[in-house]
């Protein structure tokens, strides 16, 4: 890896009206040509993203909006994309212009809020038009940071810099952990890395590549090995290790090899604690036992990789979830950003660890999904579920282990 995932960056979401310069802002904020600029409108047809250091606060993801007060059927498919970024964004930029303040900045403001979004209403242009102190006062006394800036001229945009790392969350880059809490400096976590077709060649998957990281800056240390050598590796140990993660799809080889004593979990599901709410996820879970034939499940991944043999999402789950069924269940794929807005025709989501998506994205998929009365679940959860491992597998994780059995002795 060269650079922070986008699951670890703060993202940061422009949002106007077409031809207020949020792509003028953007290339000034980064010193870069990111976005094409032009005098003609609706110029940004797709979000653009730009990872960067936005020192002293650390990575940040920009994401450049298309104008969403567009027209016409392309103008409804850039609203609709544009739409799908307040779902992830951790903190919100609405760019406008001096006495251009109106109903559609007030709907932009209202869903930003809505969302408990941390809000900077940056006024561009002001080489043409200056924004008075009453303008600024009244969006400040609502809970918004004002600045006013000139991408043109460059002016304000140390400011505009400023205010964004006043209003980042203070605690976003510091007080999340992927395994290092349930491993002690000094101790050791064994790592289990299946290497199949899907692996890709040269390199580690990305939650792996994480959870190596966060076990070197808790001080703590990780052995990798495959499941075959797993038992070998554990017997090498002079004792015990504090944690053995696994490939979720290895999950009943390794649950075997591993003495019960030994914590055991998988990455989907560290992913699923780190990237959205694992308890909230464990409930989504209960709802494999309502499944009957002719329901709909869908599969929802956050990356677009080429699906290849038995593919994880598309071949071994559905083919899980049948067995444990015992009746025939339709399965559905979508991946990326696509999302869907209707969910009523599902009767369960089985959504990947989101490694290439972050956390808000995730949160705000499960408010909807419990929204529209659809459980919600994550892959290694699934699998360990569908294969009699499930207390095993959330062990480590006491708070979500409770609610698991709160839940079976409800039933």
């Amino acid at each position: 890896m060269q650079s922070t995932p986008k699951a670890l960056r703060l993202h940061i979401g422009l949002f106007g009206r077409r031809n207020v310069g949020k792509s003028s802002l953007l290339n000034a904020i980064t010193r870069q040509q990111v976005s094409i600029v032009s005098e003609f409108a609706g110029t940004t047809t797709d979000p653009v993203e730009k990872p960067m250091e936005l020192l002293p606060l650390g990575p940040v993801q920009f994401v450049d909006t298309a104008g969403v007060d567009d027209e016409g059927a392309l103008g409804a498919l850039r609203i609709a994309r544009t739409k799908a970024i307040f779902e992830r964004v951790d903190l919100g930029v609405i760019v406008t212009e001096a006495d251009a303040w109106g109903a559609f900045e007030e709907a932009l403001f209202a869903e930003l809020k809505g969302r408990n979004v941390p809000i900077l209403v940056v006024f561009n242009k002001q080489d043409l038009n200056h924004v008075t102190r009453e303008e600024q006062t009244a969006l400040e006394t609502r809970g918004a940071a004002v600045v006013a800036v000139s991408a043109a001229t460059g002016a304000g945009v140390l400011d505009l810099r400023e205010a964004l790392l006043k209003l980042a969350p203070g605690d976003f880059f510091e007080n999340r952990r992927l395994v290092s809490d349930l491993v002690p400096p000094g101790e050791i976590a064994v790592l289990v890395v299946p290497i199949d077709k899907e692996a890709p060649k040269g390199r580690l998957i990305l939650p792996q590549v994480m959870t190596i990281r966060d076990l070197l800056d808790g001080e703590s240390m990780s052995v990798v090995c495959q499941e075959r050598e797993l038992k070998h590796a554990l017997a090498s140990l002079a004792k015990p290790p504090a944690l053995v993660v696994t490939d979720s799809q290895a999950f009943l080889k390794v649950a075997a090899d591993v003495p019960k004593g030994v914590p055991m979990t998988s990455f989907s599901i560290l992913m699923a604690r780190f990237q959205g709410d694992l308890v909230e996820q464990v409930r989504g879970t209960m709802g494999i036992e309502k499944l009957k034939g002719g329901d709909t499940v869908l599969i929802a991944e956050t990356c677009s990789h080429h699906p290849v043999g038995e593919d994880i999402g598309r071949v071994k789950i559905p083919r899980w979830l049948t067995q444990y069924v015992g009746a025939k269940v339709n399965f559905a794929n979508v991946q990326g950003r696509d999302f869907p807005q209707d969910l009523s025709p599902y009767q369960l989501i089985v959504h990947c660890g989101n490694c290439t998506g972050n956390r808000r994205e995730m949160l705000s998929r499960l408010h909807r999904c419990k929204t529209a009365g659809v459980p919600m679940t994550n892959y290694g959860l699934t699998i360990a579920y569908s294969l009699g491992i499930f207390e095993r597998a959330l062990a480590p994780f006491p708070a979500a282990l409770a609610a698991y059995q709160e839940l079976k002795a409800a039933q």
